[in-house]
C-alpha cells in the first residue's frame, strides 16, 4: 500500500466581501431570514439584466495579484448552462474561457522545506440559492442568490492531506488580511471541493470529487479516508471510476452521490448581456495600492518588535487582534508586553463579556499608558488584573484606580532601597546564602513582602534580590 501516490487538487469558493450582490442591487447578507434580500435579477425574472459591479472585480484583481497570478486584462462572462431548482434562469454566469487569474501559486512550508501550490485559474461567479431539505421538501433562500465568488482552482500539486490543510490554511489567511473575504468555512463562506486519484506510477489515477467539506480539519479527514477507500479498492483488483462523493462527518468517511458515466456538458457560450470587461495597467496597479496590509508583513514586523514566533502565530490567528496591535506599531511603546496583554488579560475580559475593545472605556491613551507603566515596573500584572474592570468599565484614570483600590504600587528605585536595608540589616543572613544556603533566599523574599504589604510586583522581587545579593 506505501507504493501508492496519492494527488489532490483542491477547488474553493469563495465569497467576496462587498455591499451587494455582483449582478443586482440586493445588499450581499444571505444570514439574515430567508428571502429578504431579494429583487428580480435575483429569482431570475424573464427580461431583466445584470449589472456588473465594480467591487467584485476589485477583490478579484486584489485575489488574483496575492496569489501570484497572471491578471487577465481582457475578459467576458459565459453562462453555464444546467437545470436545478437553485437556478432559476436556467444557467449560472460565471468566467469559463477568460478567467481573471491564471498560472499563480501559493507557497507553504512543510517539514522545513518551502513548497508552491500551483493556482489553475480563479475566476469570477454568481452563487445560486441556498436549497434547504427538510422532510420531504426542498426550501429555496434567494438571499445567496447572486452572492459574487471567486473559485480558486490548484494545479494536481498536493500530496498529502497534510499539504492540503497547510495550503488552507495560507489560502485562508491570505484572503482575510486583503479583505477579499471574512472566510468563516463553518458559514458557507469559504467552501471547499476536493478531487482525489492514488497511483503506483507516474500517471495520475482516476480522479474522485468528493464535496461538501464544512472544515479545514474535516478536508484532512475526506482526503485520509479517501486516499484508503481508493486503495483498497485497487488491492482488491476493482477498476475506479470518476465519481462524485459527499463527506460524511458522523462517519469521517466519502459517501456515493452519483457516478460520473460521461463529462458534464454544460455548454458555455458567452454572456450576451454583459460586455467584453477591459482592464488598463493604470487601473490594475491601483486597486493593488489599496490591497492592506498583509499577513506576511505583519508577521515581520512582529519578529522584529521581538514578539515570540508562538504569540505571532497567535495574534495573526485573530485579525482584530493584529488591526488593533497595528494601531501601535508607530507608538514608541514595548509590542512585547502589548500583545501579551492583548493575548492574555484582555482578550481573557473581552471573551467574557462578548464585546470588542472599541466598545469599551479602554481606550487608546489608557493602552499605552498600561503598557508603559508595565514596561518601567511601576505597575504589575496582579495589580492590572486587580482594576482591569474598572479600566474598561468606566473613564477613570489609571492613577485615580489605584488610589480607589489602596493600592500603592512601590517604584523601582524605592523597591531597591527596601531590599538594600534588608540585606544590610540580615548581614549573618547574607553570609549563609553566600555559602551556598539557597533556602534563606526565599526569606529574604517574605520580608520584602513584609516590608511592602505584598504590593511588590513578585518577579521583580526576585530579580532585584538576586543582584544585590550576588554583589
Amino acid at each position: 500500500m506505501s507504493n501508492y501516490t496519492t494527488t489532490v487538487g483542491i477547488e474553493v469558493h469563495v465569497e467576496l466581501k462587498t455591499k451587494t450582490k455582483i449582478f443586482s442591487s440586493s445588499k450581499n447578507d444571505y444570514a439574515n431570514m430567508a428571502n429578504t434580500h431579494v429583487n428580480v435579477i435575483d429569482l431570475g425574472y424573464p427580461g431583466t439584466l445584470p449589472t456588473l459591479n465594480k467591487e467584485v472585480i476589485r477583490k478579484a484583481i486584489m485575489a488574483s495579484y496575492i496569489l501570484n497570478c497572471d491578471i487577465n486584462k481582457k475578459m467576458h462572462f459565459d453562462r453555464k448552462n444546467y437545470f436545478y431548482p437553485d437556478l432559476p434562469k436556467g444557467y449560472q454566469i460565471t468566467q469559463a474561457r477568460t478567467p481573471i487569474g491564471t498560472d499563480g501559486y501559493v507557497e507553504i512550508e512543510i517539514d522545513g522545506k518551502k513548497k508552491k501550490i500551483g493556482i489553475h485559474d480563479i475566476h469570477i461567479e454568481e452563487d445560486t440559492c441556498k436549497s434547504i431539505h427538510y422532510n420531504n421538501s426542498s426550501l429555496l433562500d434567494f438571499n445567496r442568490s447572486g452572492v459574487p465568488l471567486i473559485e480558486i482552482v490548484t494545479k494536481p500539486d498536493i500530496s498529502s492531506s497534510k499539504e492540503a490543510i497547510l495550503y488552507l490554511e495560507k489560502l485562508r489567511e491570505l484572503l482575510l488580511y486583503a479583505d477579499i473575504s471574512d472566510c468563516k468555512i463553518e458559514e458557507g463562506s469559504m467552501r471547499c471541493d476536493v478531487n482525489v486519484s492514488v497511483s503506483k506510477t507516474s500517471k495520475l489515477g482516476t480522479k474522485i470529487e468528493v464535496k461538501n467539506i464544512g472544515s479545514i480539519s474535516n478536508v484532512k479527514l475526506a482526503i485520509d479516508s479517501e486516499e484508503k477507500r481508493q486503495i483498497a479498492l485497487l488491492e482488491q483488483g476493482n477498476t475506479l471510476k470518476e465519481e462524485t462523493r459527499r463527506f460524511d462527518e458522523k462517519t469521517s468517511s466519502t459517501i456515493l452521490m452519483r457516478v460520473k458515466e460521461t463529462g458534464n456538458d454544460y455548454r458555455y457560450f458567452p454572456e450576451a448581456d454583459i460586455p467584453y470587461l477591459c482592464l488598463d495597467q493604470e487601473y490594475i496597479d491601483e486597486v493593488i495600492k489599496e490591497i492592506p496590509m498583509l499577513s506576511s508583513k505583519r508577521r515581520e514586523l512582529y519578529l522584529k518588535a521581538g514578539i515570540s514566533e508562538i504569540n505571532v502565530n497567535k495574534i495573526l490567528q485573530n485579525r482584530a487582534i493584529s488591526d488593533y496591535l497595528n494601531r501601535y506599531l508607530d507608538k514608541n511603546i514595548n509590542l512585547v508586553i502589548a500583545s501579551n496583554l492583548l493575548l492574555g488579560d484582555i482578550a481573557s475580559y473581552l471573551n467574557k463579556m462578548n464585546v470588542t475593545i472599541d466598545e469599551t472605556h479602554f481606550n487608546m491613551d489608557k493602552f499605552i499608558k498600561v503598557v508603559n507603566m508595565l514596561d518601567n515596573k511601576d505597575l504589575s500584572s496582579k495589580v492590572f488584573k486587580e482594576i482591569l474592570v474598572d479600566l474598561f468599565e468606566t473613564d477613570n484614570d489609571i492613577n485615580d484606580l489605584l488610589v480607589k483600590h489602596g493600592i500603592v504600587e512601590i517604584k523601582v528605585d524605592d523597591l531597591k532601597k527596601i531590599i538594600k536595608n534588608i540585606i544590610d540589616n540580615n548581614t549573618a543572613n547574607v553570609l549563609e546564602y553566600k555559602n551556598g544556603n539557597d533556602r534563606i533566599f526565599k526569606y529574604f523574599i517574605g520580608q520584602v513582602m513584609k516590608e511592602t504589604k505584598g504590593s511588590a510586583d513578585p518577579i521583580l522581587v526576585n530579580q532585584l534580590l538576586l543582584e544585590e545579593l550576588n554583589k
